[in-house]
Parts: structure tokens; C-alpha cells; sequence
């Protein structure tokens, strides 16, 4: 791969698909929903009405920042969605009320990707400190290797997290609809909000996948 076009791509899609995410919430961040309720009052509801009222909803600063955490039992919404009326608020907390409730009923991904990230984030920083001690030492191709093998699990972890969050954001949109509380035609403006987050995932991986191939071509420079 040309070098100047794998850091090209390393930096435009993570960019593009940040931009797309806050573009689309911002537009429907300025339509709220008719009923007036807000994102935590929604988030209440729905894990009220999963049996989950053990789990708290706490306001963090930041704009989405939004994020379930279960080693605590709290839901953590931004400034950009806590007490915020618009459709986009509400689907971003109905997307961490999914990962409450996937959480609660031993979702298999999300249960695989909690036992990956220790594993993962060891992985990581291994992979490119035998990398480079590889590339240092005449391209040692055995350390080339090894890095390369341990970067295997970063794009594993990015690869199981997409049904994750393709799931917590079927769930929310389900729960909006079937819930009534959304109308019927808020419901997509939703749905592209929560798209454009998972495309932020699906970018991840993409990028993963493209820096595992420069490592590969790294490795086969090296015979």
C-alpha cells in the first residue's frame, strides 16, 4: 500500500465518519419531540419497564460522551442529551438503555467484547512495541511477526463490536416505536442519528483492517 495513501485514509476516515456523527446530531438535535419528554426520562422508562432499577442516570460533561457502565450500574448522559427534549437526545439514551439491557440479559457479543478488552488494550500496545523493536533490529521478522499476531485482537475486538452496537440501537429504535414514545415519523430522524454513530464503529474496523494489511506488507518487505 502507498504510503502516503495508508496515512491518508488512516486520517480521513476516522475524521469523515466524526463529522457525519455530529453533523447529523446536530441538525436533529434541533427537533424535539412532541410529547416534550426528555432523554433521562426516557432512559428511566425504559429500564423501569426491563426490570433495570438498579441502574442509576448520571449527567457527565461533554458532548457525546454518553455511555453505559456496568462495572457501576450507571448510565452516564452528557450535557449535549441530559435533559434535552429532541429526538436525537432520546435515541442516543435509548442506545445506552440497549447496552443496559444487553448487559442484563448476558447478550453473547457484548459479553465476548467485556472478556476482550483487557486482553485487547494488552495486545495493542505489545503489538507495536514489537513492531518497532522488529523493524529496529533489521526487520527481525520473527517480532514482526508476534506484533502482528497480537494486533489480530484489536481488530477482533473492533470486529464483535459492531453487532454490539448494531443491536443496542435496534433494541432502542424498537423501544421508541413500540413504546409510543416517539411518533411515527420521529422515529427515523432517530434512526440516522444512531446510523451515523454506527458508522463510527464500522470505521474503526476499517481503519483496523487497513493498518493490520501495512503491517503485513511491512512484514513481507522484510523476507
Amino acid at each position: 500500500m502507498n504510503y502516503m495513501l495508508y496515512w491518508l485514509l488512516l486520517l480521513i476516515i476516522p475524521l469523515a465518519a466524526s463529522a457525519n456523527v455530529k453533523m447529523t446530531y446536530n441538525k436533529y438535535s434541533e427537533v424535539s419531540n412532541r410529547r416534550g419528554i426528555t432523554a433521562d426520562e426516557v432512559a428511566r422508562r425504559i429500564l423501569d419497564s426491563n426490570g433495570l432499577y438498579n441502574i442509576r442516570i448520571e449527567r457527565i460533561k461533554g458532548n457525546l460522551t454518553d455511555h453505559f457502565d456496568p462495572t457501576a450500574n450507571v448510565i452516564r448522559l452528557s450535557d449535549s442529551v441530559y435533559g434535552k427534549t429532541s429526538v436525537a437526545a432520546i435515541g442516543v439514551a435509548a442506545h445506552e438503555c440497549g447496552h443496559a439491557v444487553q448487559h442484563a440479559e448476558q447478550y453473547a457479543p457484548i459479553v465476548i467484547r467485556s472478556k476482550m478488552v483487557p486482553v485487547t488494550n494488552l495486545c495493542s500496545r505489545l503489538s507495536y512495541i514489537l513492531i518497532v523493536l522488529g523493524i529496529c533490529l533489521s526487520f527481525n521478522e520473527v517480532l514482526i511477526n508476534i506484533g502482528i499476531i497480537l494486533f489480530l485482537a484489536v481488530v477482533a475486538f473492533q470486529l464483535i463490536t459492531l453487532p454490539v452496537e448494531f443491536n443496542a440501537s435496534s433494541r432502542a429504535l424498537a423501544t421508541l416505536e413500540s413504546d409510543a414514545i416517539l411518533d411515527t415519523d420521529e422515529v427515523p430522524k432517530a434512526r440516522k442519528v444512531l446510523r451515523a454513530a454506527a458508522l463510527t464503529y464500522v470505521a474503526s474496523l476499517i481503519t483496523a483492517i487497513i493498518q493490520l494489511l501495512r503491517l503485513i506488507a511491512m512484514s513481507r518487505r522484510s523476507d
